[in-house]
């Protein structure tokens, strides 16, 4: 049985990891940050320069001149724009990896969190008590951890499924089969790839515990609907989609009602469609 220290090591070896996000996130965050520094960085992942280039140049975003550079590309997106494709493509890239476990198809969990980071984008837009940049970059990786234990300890599942028909959650089950769980290694992963502090307490304590410091509280909250969401929609969901509780009073105090949850869910398919279109229930997922 591989230790919380072997899932982690074993994971952080992988290609394609997300570790240039975080940086970009800084990058877009600071007052003086130009269009030349974003190319910079952005220039660094080949195939995220490729693919700024080319959702400029798409129909939703062209002018009427092609944009040649990443400069040009950037400075057509504008920083919203351009993080959402950033965090989509080095993501993906990770969350493409196949591997069993939680019994997904090809696609499935990237799938899941692109919907759990839209769910949240659009709920914090909605409550105003959450940046929603950093509530779409929370939902996105705070799962991340799944993708490595299923890597490393696939064979362990049929244990973990027994304990789940003795009445506990799935990460209860997890927690008492492996000695951790999937949301200890979405933390340790994050916080190795210099992820923002909240991201990675939000990871840590999925779904929220009383442990979880105040400051933290609101996004965790948020995060916590959006798996929610996610879970109704039923886009990529592993076998433990269901196997959790909802915190409905944490819910309610940070401003996220059972008619806030239903107004919101439209949008949130609406936004995966324009993104995923015949990719939003099956196939492989590229961004």
């Amino acid at each position: 049985m591989p230790t919380l220290d072997e899932v982690c090591a074993k994971a952080l070896s992988l290609p394609c990891s997300p570790a240039l996000l975080p940086r970009l996130i800084t990058l877009l965050q600071h007052p003086h940050a130009d269009i030349e520094d974003l190319a910079k960085l952005i220039q660094m992942d080949p195939v995220l320069a490729s693919a700024t280039v080319r959702m400029a140049n798409s129909v939703f975003f062209g002018g009427e001149t092609v944009a040649d550079t990443v400069g040009q590309a950037v400075m057509r997106l504008g920083a919203k724009e351009l993080y959402r494709l950033a965090a989509l493509s080095m993501a993906s890239r990770w969350m493409a990896i196949e591997v069993v476990g939680y019994r997904w198809e090809a696609g499935d969990f990237c799938r899941a969190s692109l919907i759990k980071a839209l769910a949240a984008e659009a709920l914090a837009q909605r409550t105003g008590r959450v940046d929603p940049a950093l509530a779409y970059t929370c939902g996105l990786v705070h799962e991340i951890g799944k993708l490595a234990v299923a890597f490393s300890c696939a064979d362990s599942f049929s244990g973990v499924r027994a304990r789940c028909t003795e009445g506990v959650t799935w990460l209860e089950a997890e927690t008492a089969e492996l000695g951790f769980n999937h949301a200890a290694v979405s933390a340790r992963l994050l916080e190795e790839w210099r992820f923002p502090e909240a991201c990675v307490v939000v990871a840590a304590n999925n779904p929220p515990t009383v442990a979880i410091p105040d400051e933290f509280r609101a996004l965790a909250a948020h995060i916590h609907a959006a798996d929610h969401l996610a879970a109704a929609l039923g886009v990529g969901q592993g076998e433990d989609a269901f196997l959790y509780t909802v915190d409905s009073a944490l819910l309610t105090e940070q401003g996220i009602a059972p008619e806030v949850m239903e107004a919101t869910l439209p949008l949130v398919l609406e936004r995966a469609t324009r993104l995923l279109h015949d990719k939003l229930n099956t196939g492989k997922v590229d961004f």
